[in-house]
Formats: C-alpha cells, sequence, structure tokens
C-alpha cells in the first residue's frame, strides 16, 4: 500500500490526555494534521490543545461508552474541519489495584470492559462512515496482553484480546473500499496505567517482574509508541508492535501461551503471590 499522507487530515483520538494519547498528538501535528481531542476531563483537554496551539485543535469532553456522546463528537469534528479522515480509538483502563477474579469488584471488572472495548466498537461506529467516504484509516489499541497470560489483570486482557479481533475483523470488512483498520499492540509503556506494575503496587511489580524477565519486562516511553503510531498510519498498517521484540512472540503465540500458561499454573512462587494480591485485596 503507499503512503498515506497524513498533511491536512483530520485525526480523532480518544484517550488523548493519556500519556499515549498525548504523545502520538504531539507526534501528529508535526505531520500537518488537524486534530479532534476526546477525553473525560475537559480542562486537561483544555490545557493540552493550548500547548498545541488552537488553530488546528478541537477538544471535546466525552465518554466512549455513550455512543450519543461519541455521535456528537463526530458531528462537531465535521461541523469544525469538514471531515474525520483518521479514528485512533485509544481511550483505556484497567483495574486499580490489581485484582484476581475472585476479588474484583462486580462494578470495577466491568467497566474495563465497558471502556476498552464498548468504547472501542462505540467510538468507531459512530465515526466510520466518515472514515469510508474519506478513504481513511482507523486504528484500535489493543496490548501484547492480547496474547499473553492476564493473571491479575484479566478484564484488561480480555478486552485487549477482543479489540484487537475487533480490528482485525474490521480491516477485512473494509477492503473492498478505500478505508482500512489496523491494531496497535503496545508493550509496557511507562503510563499512569501500568503504574501498579512498574513499582507503584508491591505485589504487581513483583508478579509482573516474575512474569516479564529480560528485554520483556523492560518499559518504553509513550513517545516512543507515537513514534510508532505515526508511522503505521502513514503505512495503514494491519498491525503496529512497539516494541519490536513483542513481534516474534505474537507471531508464535500458540507455542508462547501454552509454554508461558503451563510454567504459571506450577509456579509456585507465582501461586503465593496471588494469595497475596487476595489477601491484599480483602484488608
Amino acid at each position: 500500500m503507499s503512503r498515506y499522507s497524513l498533511r491536512d487530515k483530520v485525526v480523532l483520538i480518544t484517550g488523548a490526555t493519556g500519556g499515549i494519547g498525548a504523545a502520538c498528538a504531539r507526534d501528529l501535528l508535526d505531520r500537518g494534521t488537524r486534530l479532534v481531542l476526546v477525553d473525560l476531563d475537559q480542562p486537561a483537554l483544555d490545557a493540552l490543545a493550548a500547548e498545541l496551539g488552537p488553530g488546528a485543535v478541537l477538544a471535546v469532553a466525552a465518554d466512549v461508552t455513550s455512543f450519543e456522546q461519541m455521535c456528537s463528537v463526530a458531528d462537531q469534528a465535521v461541523a469544525r474541519f469538514g471531515r474525520i479522515d483518521v479514528v485512533f480509538a485509544n481511550a483505556g483502563t484497567a483495574v486499580d489495584p490489581p485484582v484476581t477474579v475472585a476479588t474484583a469488584d462486580v462494578a470495577a471488572y466491568e467497566r474495563v470492559i465497558e471502556v476498552n472495548l464498548l468504547g472501542v466498537w462505540r467510538t468507531v461506529k459512530a465515526c466510520l462512515d466518515e472514515v469510508i467516504r474519506n478513504d481513511g484509516y482507523v486504528l484500535v489499541t489493543a496490548s501484547i496482553y492480547a496474547f499473553v497470560n492476564g493473571i491479575a489483570n484479566s478484564a484488561y486482557a480480555t478486552s485487549k484480546a477482543a479489540v484487537e479481533m475487533f480490528g482485525r475483523s474490521l480491516r477485512t470488512e473494509l477492503a473492498h473500499t478505500g478505508a482500512s483498520a489496523g491494531v496497535l499492540l503496545p508493550g509496557w509503556v511507562v503510563t499512569p496505567l501500568a503504574h501498579p506494575a512498574l513499582g507503584g503496587n508491591r505485589t504487581a511489580t513483583t508478579m509482573a517482574r516474575r512474569a516479564f524477565k529480560g528485554p520483556l519486562g523492560q518499559p518504553i516511553s509513550p513517545e516512543r509508541i507515537a513514534r510508532a503510531v505515526t508511522s503505521g498510519i502513514e503505512r495503514r498498517a494491519a498491525r503496529i508492535i512497539e516494541p519490536r521484540r513483542w513481534a516474534p512472540v505474537s507471531l508464535l503465540r500458540g507455542i508462547f501461551a501454552t509454554a508461558t500458561d503451563t510454567w504459571l499454573d506450577h509456579d509456585r512462587t507465582m501461586s503465593a503471590l496471588v494469595q497475596r494480591l487476595e489477601s491484599e485485596a480483602k484488608h
């Protein structure tokens, strides 16, 4: 596929004030795009818009779990810029502190799936006619948790596995049009979302270090993800995996999953950590 020029394209980003969203907004603006920034917090959106410059930015507070609100965002984007070319459905959340299924609060657990999966669906659905009309591109944020064991993080992992399939299915459905779609699969990124496993929660951090050894456990910056996202959009890539060391794991995921699941099932240290996490959740 030929390079997809980003100059003067209108890119809608959800989760825009988070680490990945804000970094991508900055990088995309440098490529000459116009931006529609969507998140829950209007003051945070306004601050980011002021940093980027108001002329090429529309900042709209909206909840991705509301189809009506996302339709309103799409309408505002078209009213302001005349079109939507690219949708980056990036909004996401996780249960914090991490919990097992046995100790999870029902509302908190279901909220993760509501935002991460149905929020992606509603965002894309609200904008898809515009993307198709403009031969554009949809990018949905999954995670390496789409293919690694979701121990103590199953709501997040479940939603991200589903988002990956949503993006794959959408790409094939769009193949007869001029539009396309892809899936972003980031590894560990230094953002508030990953904070519990990167030092914010002692037990969760110990579990992450045991499960993700060596380079696979090393976090990267949101700016590195942003560069990969921009390059991926310009290629209208089927998948964007960053850091690239996760690409062989994704390719060999059946073997990797079988081996790591078997190890985790029988690892006494991990079992003890799970019990500690559950004890902490009950107190």
